[in-house]
């Protein structure tokens, strides 16, 4: 059974910066896809970063601020979060998949003060 922890999140003013990171405790590269999703409030959980087979993908509305990286020898996922807004206030959790199942971490809320 894999586990993800995440880490990093907190309160920052609008434009400020923050690093998410995902620990797991297994070897990452074993996972096909990783990412980051955020649920704000009354909202539904998106999609907001991955690598999906090698490849990476962002929601449009991070494009050029976020940044989505990983540490193979660390077994750690990170996500920069850079010139952030009100709008990116949510609940950010961490996924990885493989042939064996998803799997989720609990969560790190990030609050961005206006």
């Amino acid at each position: 059974q894999e586990q993800l922890v995440e880490s990093g999140g907190g309160l920052v003013q609008a434009g400020g910066s923050l690093r998410l990171s995902c620990a797991a405790s297994g070897n990452i590269f074993t996972f096909n896809m990783m990412g980051w999703y955020r649920q704000a409030p009354g909202k539904q959980r998106e999609l907001v970063a991955a690598f999906i087979s090698g490849s990476t993908t962002y929601t449009n509305s991070v494009k050029g601020r976020f940044t989505i990286s990983k540490d193979i020898a660390k077994n750690t996922m990170y996500l920069q979060m850079n010139s952030l807004k009100p709008e990116d206030t949510g609940v950010y959790s961490c996924t990885a998949s493989r042939s064996d199942g998803q799997y989720w971490g609990k969560g790190t809320l990030v609050t961005v003060s206006s």
